[in-house]
């Protein structure tokens, strides 16, 4: 198998990680930099950051979160959350990011992600896509944390983002991030046949065996998890030793 990257995602609302099932009922799990170097120190190869409340209020204060985590924190970081205009890529990128994820502003304004491209390069733009099963094969695109639709096609929006010069494309299934039942395989299988970009799995990782089930039937870049490492269900160390029992390539 080829290497797999293991992010692990930090939702961001105001100076706490939060997290919820299915993207609603929010907690505080715990400090964003305390997390960041936790994972950080236990092997991690990527940290997600994402604020999960820009887009709802128009702001980002996610920065500051960020410009501290960089100052000693030495894998790539990717930053999502209210960015809506190259500024605020510029702003995030500057402020130690490697890369940005775009969700709401891209689904509004398709260009954006072209433009995006164009000035900053493929390699840090990444598409979030936070998908809903509406029936058997079809997902919608949501946005604003799940808040909102848009009466999207998830496979066709990827397609078209990729068209548009996307780098890599984070796929979380509203259905069921937060519940540690596993992943929406289907869902992953489908988004990983419908682009030749790399794809971040994301929503449901609650044991080894649900991330080695998603690696043995679809072909993903990395996973990204959450409650799977904030709740100690299982840490890094054992989840980087499943996926070697697998033959994947991983960093130690």
């Amino acid at each position: 198998m080829s290497d797999v990257r293991v992010i692990a995602r930090l939702d961001i609302k105001s100076e706490n990680v939060i997290k919820g099932i299915h993207l609603e009922g929010l907690r505080v799990v715990g400090k964003p930099g305390e997390l960041a170097h936790k994972y950080y120190s236990e092997g991690v190869d990527e940290l997600l950051f994402m604020d999960v409340v820009a887009s709802l209020y128009e702001r980002n204060s996610i920065l500051p979160i960020v410009q501290d985590a960089a100052r000693d924190i030495f894998v790539p970081m990717t930053v999502g959350g209210g960015i809506r205009t190259l500024d605020d890529i510029k702003a995030v990128l500057r402020s130690g990011a490697d890369k940005v994820a775009i969700n709401t502003a891209a689904t509004n304004r398709p260009e954006f992600l072209t433009e995006a491209a164009e000035t900053f390069g493929s390699q840090c733009i990444v598409l979030s896509v936070e998908a809903i099963k509406r029936g058997q094969g079809h997902w919608e695109v949501m946005t604003d944390n799940g808040r909102e639709k848009t009466g999207r096609n998830v496979i066709e929006w990827i397609s078209e983002a990729e068209s548009r010069g996307i780098g890599e494309v984070l796929i979380t299934s509203v259905d069921t991030e937060g519940t540690e039942n596993g992943f929406d395989i289907d869902l992953i299988q489908s988004v990983a046949r419908a682009t030749t970009v790399p794809v971040i799995a994301c929503g449901g990782a609650g044991t080894a065996d649900h991330i080695a089930e998603v690696i043995e039937a679809t072909k993903v870049s990395a996973l990204a998890c959450a409650s799977i490492l904030h709740y100690n269900k299982c840490d890094l160390a054992t989840i980087k030793r499943r996926l070697r029992d697998l033959g994947c390539a991983v960093r130690p």
